[in-house]
């Protein structure tokens, strides 16, 4: 077998073709863009030539960078927290966010964990006892849930959040409420006797079965406790709460349970209770007066009659409220349950995250399939479990997508023919493509770029296409050299004809994810950036290492070895490269119609170093007319080779069997030139396609009339997973927002009374905070504290005019005419702290509603000491914590609000606004910290004395997704 010549050897008397103009040359003759354009070509054949001759260097070197780059993946973060993806860094969300943080703690807030119960059946009414008891299975799984860490067994009494234990003398009693009291939970089914089974709290006391509040009467417990210690102030406490009989006064959803007790209202009749008319205004606590459901957070999808009642809704819901990661390490600090294990809230934290995960996976197990009703739980930790999931990068995912590539780079490029096939530069490209994309995310890495979602999920895919798409444009070009071009000059000349295409459509892309850069979302810059880094990876393997493969290729097809399997010799070895003539000076022959007679013009070679001739044969050709033969048009078609036109005189037999298949020839080049090209030149297919691209884009323009600002939470989630399930849930039927209205440093409380009551006001006016039925907004701590000063000052003026309370004596009165009485005598001057001549010349409360300022802190202070149900209630929660302060009628006057002076003890301090440190001395204002949170649901401690982090705050106030655009407050 004959050995090629070398690469570098031409024939005598070889002219290369002429190269474009030099830059000089043009320079005086055309504009500057085409001067630029020559310019830029010429520099693009240089490099394309350098390439070629260190083809080996170039793309060892090139490996090596890149695959350097890609190592940067090791160091890669990947972000999955909503808040540091989707808020403006900079902006004024974010540093309200920050500040809020910082004086609250990252882990200030209880945490909800939601059930929501909907129809199988659209539409169908969830009002019944029937669903309702699905509601209860659901609910009870979850109550039921237990979590084994650390050698102990945590359930939902020991996590939950419990809001206002009071402060109890009697050490028994204290003991008993403190396992009894509930956990705060909103349920529809509070307003029965069934809501009770969630609470699993239990105390036992001799000669009475386990006290539960399934069975809990606190009337009759009073009653029987009553001759064994004096509970006066805890019967006051409850009689305040409007506790009555709790859960055993509220009729039973199933009458004929045997547990239903007899104090039920229909536990007699036996008939069910009408649910719609039970739920509408929504369902209470235990405490009638401080812990009211509303109906809009219990009920979705309701329907109302023309009266306004309630008749149908759609969807159930349940919230079970636990305590922080922080609340829950406080709480067992020091117990004699966690002091064996290092306790820290670190692991109060696994601990949650633990209970929460499987709260939901027993909630969605607990119907059966075949069940008329469906739930869909949720918590916050599967949420960040999924979103941390959906944020790693699918290993299985990236591998299938770019070995579909492989496979299609490799069927398209493979060719029959030896000498042109291309499948191992398909391979080589993709697999080259992948790499660059891996070196950038790896650069992106090593400068501190966070990963998201998007960047794992998308970015691998969007830059294989954006990569791959120049990788065919560069071999395309390469096989389609000029005639004539020197195989020195191959990729040269590559470059040169598409290497000014590949350069400007990737710098367009760069330059326009680096503009997208500029919004100011952060999951979206990062996108950007990252994408505008792998594209520039991108360009730099493509316009410098894919070359060198091209001209390695080069020296694979000039060896007539195979493709793809190149360490074996060509079985096309022994033939002469067939000629394809296309076209013939100015004429192109018609297959079929003429044939390809040529002279030959023969010139010799003889290798130096072998007695091989090698003969270079350009045709020159003339038409003929076809032969009547009805095979010659196969035999001198231009499928033919040199050796079929030196031997035409072999038998038609051998000539036949040298024909290809047609099945050989079809190529997608075959398929766009012969058959897609024809059709989209006829008349009707050009109007066809006209036609359908003008629909396409009015509908397009009018969808995007409809695109929907924000960002919801379902287009965070992935979709078809239970979370994204739920959230499309609650979007639908419960889509209500918290709104905290936050006050920063210096803020004077005690002064701005009326200022904070006006703008409640004008908050409750606002059409999105009251959506139907609610009529009035939901009070503010400032509210309950007025009221409670009210309370005991109607208390006082009772005792005051029966001459219970006298100015000498208060200790005939009322508790809470007692405590009025202290608080009226206060002046809140260290000098002169009493004067008693203020019990009859002003009030707590002043006509105009507001508190007297040198009253305010010392109020507040007492305040929540004193009413801790009504504390809870108000969701209020105040730094720097106000002192413990325990209520006697039979101290002396006053004593107990005395000190020798400020800054002695914390009574000290209340002559100076109520809180240690809030001397006027140093604060005039009253808040040093300056923080205060009205109208939000913030986390209350679990007992009266556990007032450790945040600031004062407000209940809930409701806005519908309709006509509420969450603000910046």
């Amino acid at each position: 077998m004959a050995r090629p010549p070398p690469l570098g050897e031409l024939p005598p008397g070889y002219t290369p073709p002429a190269q474009p103009a030099a830059p000089q040359i043009l320079v005086g003759s055309l504009k500057a863009p085409l001067w630029l354009r020559a310019y830029f070509q010429s520099l693009l054949f240089s490099l394309g030539c350098g390439i070629q001759r260190h083809c080996g260097k170039v793309l060892f070197l090139g490996l090596l960078a890149f695959g350097a780059l890609a190592l940067g993946l090791r160091v890669a973060i990947i972000e999955t927290d909503l808040e540091q993806l989707w808020v403006e860094v900079g902006s004024r969300v974010s540093q309200e966010l920050h500040y809020t943080k910082e004086k609250l703690g990252e882990e200030a807030a209880y945490t909800s964990q939601m059930l929501i119960q909907t129809p199988r059946q659209e539409g169908e009414n969830v009002l019944t006892p029937e669903a309702l008891g699905l509601h209860l299975q659901a609910a009870l799984t979850a109550s039921k849930v237990q979590v084994s860490l650390y050698g102990k067994s945590w359930d939902l009494n020991k996590i939950c959040y419990k809001s206002g234990v009071p402060l109890i003398e009697n050490g028994m009693i204290e003991r008993m409420i403190e396992k009894l009291f509930p956990c705060v939970i909103l349920t529809p089914l509070d307003c029965f006797w069934e809501g009770a089974k969630l609470q699993g709290g239990s105390a036992y006391l001799p000669g009475r079965p386990d006290i539960q509040w399934t069975n809990l009467d606190p009337e009759q417990l009073l009653e029987e406790l009553g001759p064994f210690a004096s509970l006066e102030g805890f019967r006051e406490l409850l009689d305040k709460a409007q506790v009555g009989q709790a859960y055993v006064g509220r009729p039973c959803l199933h009458p004929d349970d045997l547990h239903c007790p007899p104090s039920a209202p229909n536990h007699h009749s036996r008939q069910p209770p009408n649910v719609a008319q039970e739920l509408s205004g929504g369902c209470h606590g235990f405490s009638h007066k401080f812990m009211h459901w509303q109906e809009e957070l219990l009920l979705g999808g309701t329907a109302r009659g023309s009266q306004g009642q309630l008749l149908r809704a759609e969807a159930l819901q349940s919230t079970f409220l636990l305590m922080s990661p922080r609340q829950l390490y406080e709480h067992f600090r020091g117990d004699y349950q966690t002091h064996d294990i290092g306790w820290s809230e670190e692991q109060a934290g696994t601990v949650l995250q633990a209970w929460q995960r499987r709260f939901v996976q027993l909630a969605q197990e607990a119907l059966p399939g075949n069940a008329s009703q469906q739930i869909h739980a949720f918590s916050s930790t599967t949420l960040d479990d999924i979103l941390h999931a959906f944020s790693e990068v699918s290993a299985a995912r990236v591998v299938g997508g770019y070995l579909l590539m492989l496979a299609y780079a490799c069927v398209t490029m493979l060719r029959w023919d030896c000498a042109r096939s291309q499948g191992a530069v398909g391979l080589a490209g993709v697999l080259l493509v992948a790499l660059a994309v891996a070196s950038g995310l790896g650069l992106c890495a090593l400068l501190g770029i966070a990963f998201n979602a998007a960047t794992t999920q998308v970015l691998p895919f969007l830059a294989l296409g954006i990569g791959v798409d120049d990788i065919f444009l560069l071999a395309h070009a390469f096989t389609e050299a000029p005639p004539g071009t020197p195989l020195q000059e191959r990729t040269g000349e590559c470059l040169q004809r598409t290497g000014t295409s590949v350069t400007l459509t990737s710098v367009n892309n760069m330059v326009a994810f680096f503009m997208a850069a500029l919004v100011p979302i952060p999951a979206l810059r990062a996108f950007s950036l990252q994408a505008a880094i792998v594209v520039g990876c991108n360009f730099a393997a493509v316009m410098l290492v894919f070359p060198a493969v091209l001209s390695l290729d080069l020296h694979r097809r000039h060896c007539q070895r195979l493709d793809v399997l190149c360490c074996f010799s060509s079985p096309c070895s022994a033939r002469v490269i067939q000629i394809l003539p296309q076209e013939l000076e100015d004429r192109t022959v018609p297959v079929g119609i003429a044939h390809l007679t040529a002279t030959v013009q023969a010139f010799a070679h003889c290798e130096a170093n072998s007695q091989h001739v090698v003969t270079i044969l350009p045709p020159q050709a003339h038409l003929v007319p076809p032969p009547s033969d009805p095979l010659g048009s196969e035999l001198f078609s231009p499928g033919g080779s040199t050796r079929d036109l030196l031997g035409q005189e072999e038998g038609t037999r051998q000539k036949a069997a040298c024909k290809s298949l047609p099945c050989a020839r079809w190529n997608l080049a075959h398929f766009a030139r012969y058959h897609f090209a024809p059709l989209l030149l006829q008349s009707h297919t050009k109007a066809m396609v006209l036609v359908l691209f003008g629909a396409l884009l009015g509908l397009s323009l009018y969808g995007a009339t409809l695109v929907q600002d924000g960002l919801a939470l379902t287009d965070v989630v992935p979709r078809g997973t239970k979370e994204h399930a739920f959230l499309s849930a609650q979007l639908r039927y419960f889509s209500l927002y918290e709104v905290a209205l936050v006050t920063q440093g210096g803020f004077d409380y005690a002064h701005s009374q009326r200022a904070l009551f006006d703008l409640h006001q004008r908050f409750s006016s606002l059409k999105a905070v009251l959506p139907p039925p609610a009529t009035q907004a939901p009070r503010t701590w400032l509210h309950y504290y007025r009221n409670w000063l009210q309370g005991i000052q109607a208390a006082f003026d009772q005792d005051w005019a029966s001459g219970r309370i006298t100015r000498h004596s208060y200790r005939n009165g009322s508790e809470d005419g007692a405590l009025a009485y202290k608080l009226l005598i206060q002046t809140g001057d260290v000098q002169e702290p009493l004067d008693f001549s203020q019990l009859t010349t002003r009030k707590l409360v002043d006509k105009e509603g507001l508190i007297p300022p040198e009253l305010f802190y010392l109020g507040l202070t007492v305040w929540v000491s004193s009413d801790p149900l009504g504390l809870a209630a108000s969701q209020a929660n105040f730094y720097p914590p106000p002192p413990e302060w325990l209520h006697d009628k039979y101290d002396t006057t006053g004593e107990n609000l005395r000190s020798a002076g400020p800054g002695d003890d914390d009574c000290g301090a209340l002559w100076h606004h109520g809180f240690p440190g809030h001397q006027a001395e140093r604060h005039p204002c009253g808040d040093p910290c300056g923080f205060c949170r009205h109208w939000c649901r913030v986390h209350g401690p679990r007992g009266a004395s556990e007032y450790r982090h945040g600031a004062g705050a407000g209940q809930l106030i409701q806005c519908s997704s309709d006509d509420y655009q969450a603000p910046t407050v």
